[in-house]
C-alpha cells in the first residue's frame, strides 16, 4: 500500500495540459483564465459624471456665486457639450461626459430649480466633487485579470468593458465515467431485492460539473471481455476515465486484471486510507504520434482513477486526488483550508481518516464536529455534512480544538 501523501504526489505527477480553447465570453463562467486581460482605455474613458445635478465651474462657486443659469442638458451617452459661459451651469445625468467647461457637479438635492435658474441651496461644496475622473480606477494598458484567474461574474463585466467578445481558457479534458457490477440498475426502475440503484456514476458527474467538466456515462456489467473490449475503445477515445466499483479483491473485481492486459500502467493500488483503500490509479500508453498534433503536450495520456464502489470512498476519493489533479493539470492554484476539530476522535487503524464532519464558524474560527454515519456504504450520511476532515495516519487519538485539514463538498 501507499499512503496518502505519496499516492496524492503520484496523482499530481501525471496532471496533463489540454491545451487552450477560445469560446464566447458569456460562456466562460468557471473557466480558467489563459490570457491576461489589459485595459483597452482608461476606466473610465472620460470625465464622468456621478450624480444627477448641475455642473459647473467650482471658481464662481468659491468668488459666492450661488445662482446659475441653465445653459443645457448633458445625457448619458451624448456627445460632449460645452459650458459657453463659466457662470452659467448645465444639467447632467449620472453616467455621462463631464461638459466642457466644468469641474464640479452638484447634485439635485442640493440645488432647487426654478425658472431655468438653478440655485445652489447649501453653504459648501468640493471643488471635483461627484466627478469620477478619467482615469482613476485604471490606466489604458494595465492589467485588469491575470492569467489562471477562475472566471466568475465580477470578470465577465470586466471582458465586457474592455471588448473581449471571446476569451482564451483553459481546454478541459475529455472524461468517461464507467460504474461497474451486475447488481446495478437504472434510477427509473424499480431493483429487485439483490439489486440497487445506480447513484455513484450521478455523484460523480455532478462533481465535475462544478468544475464545468461535462462528462459521458455508461454502466458495464461483471463480465471480463466486456470490460476489455469497452475499456479498450474507451482509453483510445477518452482523456481521463473515472471507475466506480470493481477494483477490490472480489471474485468479480476484474478492472485490474483487465487494466493489466490493456497495457495501462498501474501507478498504485491500495492507499493507507479509510475509506477508499482499494484506490487504484494509473496511466495507458501515449498516443500514437498522428494524433500527437491535436494536444499541446507531446507526452499526453489517458489517465485512469479507478475508485472503490462504496459510495463514501468513490465521494472522498474524487475530491482528494481528482480534483487536485485537474486543478494542476488547468494551472489554477488552491489554497489548503483547516478547522479545527470540535471533539476528541479515536480511530484505530493505522490509517489516514476522512471522516465527515460539519462545519461551525464560532468566533470567526471554523469548527469541524464529526457525524457517526454507518461505514462508507452510507451515502445517505452525506446529507447531513459539509467536509471531510483528513485524521493522519500514525496517530490513535486526535483531541478536541487540534487544527487539521478539511476537504470541504459544500
Amino acid at each position: 500500500m501507499i499512503s496518502v501523501a505519496n499516492a496524492l504526489q503520484t496523482v499530481l505527477n501525471t496532471t496533463q495540459d489540454y491545451g487552450v480553447e477560445e469560446i464566447p465570453f458569456l460562456k466562460s463562467v468557471g473557466r480558467i483564465l489563459k490570457e491576461p486581460v489589459f485595459a483597452d482605455s482608461h476606466f473610465p474613458p472620460f470625465n464622468r459624471v456621478a450624480m444627477d445635478g448641475i455642473a459647473i465651474d467650482f471658481y464662481q462657486f468659491k468668488s459666492g456665486q450661488r445662482a446659475f443659469l441653465i445653459e443645457g442638458i448633458q445625457a448619458a451617452g451624448s456627445v460632449q457639450i460645452t459650458l459657453q459661459n463659466s457662470k452659467n451651469c448645465i444639467e447632467v445625468m449620472t453616467g455621462a461626459v463631464l461638459p466642457n467647461h466644468t469641474n464640479t457637479v452638484v447634485r439635485y438635492e442640493d440645488v432647487s430649480v426654478e425658472n431655468g435658474i438653478a440655485t445652489i441651496t447649501i453653504d459648501a461644496i468640493i471643488d471635483g466633487q461627484n466627478v469620477h475622473t478619467k482615469g482613476k480606477d485604471r490606466r489604458s494598458g494595465d492589467l485588469l485579470i491575470h492569467e489562471n484567474t477562475r472566471i466568475s461574474a465580477a470578470e465577465i463585466g470586466v471582458l465586457a468593458t474592455v471588448g473581449k467578445s471571446y476569451v482564451k481558457v483553459a481546454k478541459q479534458p475529455k472524461v468517461m465515467i464507467v460504474s461497474t457490477g451486475d447488481e446495478l440498475v437504472g434510477v427509473d426502475e424499480i431493483p429487485l431485492a439483490h439489486q440497487i440503484r445506480r447513484s455513484n456514476v450521478f455523484t460523480l458527474v455532478s462533481l465535475l460539473e462544478k468544475l464545468n467538466i461535462t462528462s459521458d456515462t455508461t454502466h458495464i456489467t461483471d463480465d471480463k471481455p466486456l470490460l476489455k473490449s469497452k475499456i479498450k475503445t474507451y482509453l483510445q477515445q477518452y482523456d481521463v476515465l473515472l471507475f466506480s466499483g470493481a477494483v477490490s479483491k472480489g471474485k468479480y473485481d476484474f478492472l485490474p486484471e483487465v487494466f493489466e492486459e490493456l497495457e495501462v500502467e498501474k501507478l498504485f493500488h491500495k492507499v493507507t486510507q479509510r475509506p477508499g483503500k482499494p484506490f487504484w490509479f494509473g496511466r495507458a500508453a501515449s498516443l500514437s504520434s498522428s494524433e500527437l498534433h491535436v494536444y499541446q503536450n507531446e507526452n499526453k495520456q489517458t489517465i485512469v482513477f479507478g475508485f472503490p464502489g462504496n459510495p463514501i470512498s468513490t465521494f472522498v476519493n474524487c475530491l482528494a486526488y481528482f480534483y487536485p489533479w485537474y486543478y494542476k493539470s488547468i494551472g489554477l492554484e488552491t489554497e489548503e483550508e483547516t478547522a479545527i476539530l470540535g471533539e476528541d476522535v479515536n480511530f484505530r487503524p493505522n490509517l489516514t481518516y476522512f471522516l465527515q464532519v460539519k462545519l461551525e464558524n464560532k468566533k470567526g474560527c471554523i469548527v469541524a464536529f464529526p457525524i457517526a454515519g454507518n461505514g462508507s456504504g452510507d451515502l445517505a450520511s452525506l446529507v447531513k455534512t459539509a467536509a471531510f476532515i483528513q485524521l493522519p495516519e500514525d496517530t490513535l487519538a486526535f483531541k478536541k480544538g487540534e487544527v487539521f485539514k478539511i476537504i470541504r463538498y459544500r
